[in-house]
């Protein structure tokens, strides 16, 4: 499987109103408290409703072996955020399917003294066959497809086992756009 991404990579510095103010390595924008940064999240459900998770890498610097959610990465500088959500859904999951934009939200979270994500992300949802799916062994150690209650009793059970941008973007989902959701 290809290598997708490094630590060198420019991700755009971005200021609470999402303008952008500069460029910095991925490994720097995750240093210590952080750097506020562009992302993006996508949740995929199947065509049943199920939600697609999967459990990042091990090799990963921040949350190694955590359940997420489907894709989450960085657009490039440049790079239009619709575009860097479909070119990673290719390079993560093997997948081409129409996402729509949902909300963004700025959070900060640390990992242990390793780093930590400071992120402007937009959550993005989609639907995508469940046989399609082809993950990256370089970003993603395994997927598993999950029932919307499923996952949200799961995220009260062992909130510890999830990514906090998971925790977080789910409950709002949930909240505020359940009847975007299948």
């Amino acid at each position: 499987m290809p290598i997708v991404s490094s630590d060198e990579e420019p991700l755009i510095l971005v200021d609470e109103r999402d303008r952008v103010i500069g460029s910095r390595s991925k490994l720097a924008c995750h240093e210590g408290n952080g750097v506020l940064h562009r992302a993006f999240s996508v949740f995929l459900f199947s065509d049943d409703g199920d939600v697609l998770l999967q459990r990042r890498s091990q090799e990963k610097l921040l949350w190694p072996g955590f359940w997420s959610n489907a894709c989450c990465s960085h657009p490039r500088v440049g790079e239009e955020l619709s575009e860097a959500v479909h070119r990673r859904m290719a390079q993560e999951l093997g997948v081409s399917t129409a996402v729509e934009f949902a909300y963004k939200f700025t959070y900060h979270a640390q990992f242990d003294n390793v780093g930590s994500e400071h992120e402007l992300c937009s959550v993005w949802l989609g639907r995508v066959d469940v046989g399609s799916v082809v993950p990256n062994s370089n970003e993603i150690s395994e997927v598993q497809w999950i029932s919307s209650e499923g996952l949200s009793q799961a995220l009260i059970a062992r909130p510890d086992d999830y990514t906090p941008w998971l925790r977080m973007e789910w409950s709002r989902l949930v909240q505020e756009f359940s009847r975007r959701l299948p």
